[in-house]
């Protein structure tokens, strides 16, 4: 059974998917990288502020896989710049874990099955299942 949320995570939830976010358009700005867009699209801390789950949607979808790779291999270089920038509103910041938000591949996958007129939520076999990570 899930617990729910408390206020506090959810505050640090939000912080930390704002901060993260600035720290990647900073760093895409950085190394003149065109055609990429990073969103950081959730955050979920854990009860004890030890670990964060950071779901990212990464265009174009074609090359998401290589910077993907680059931003786990360089995740505690992230965490240290994190961790200077909120170094007076947090004590410790959590390890951080990144995930693929494919969110909007499905729902591009639903309408897709839509446009070409057979209704998916007929025959539900027909449509991949989304993955729960």
């Amino acid at each position: 059974m899930d617990k729910q949320e408390t206020s506090r995570q959810k505050k640090i939830n939000k912080v930390l998917q704002e901060e993260v976010a600035t720290l990647l358009q900073g760093a895409i700005r950085q190394q003149s990288v065109s055609n990429l867009m990073i969103s950081v699209t959730k955050v979920h801390v854990t009860a004890d502020l030890t670990s964060a789950k950071i779901y990212l949607s990464i265009f174009p979808a074609k090359n998401a896989e290589i910077y993907f790779k680059n931003l786990k291999e360089n995740r505690f270089q992230l965490r240290h710049d994190l961790s200077q920038r909120m170094k007076n509103q947090l004590r410790r910041v959590p390890d951080l874990s990144f995930f693929i938000d494919d969110s909007l591949d499905y729902i591009d996958r639903i309408e897709k099955e839509l446009k070409e007129g057979e209704n998916p939520l007929k025959n539900i076999t027909t449509l991949e299942p989304r993955q729960k990570k």
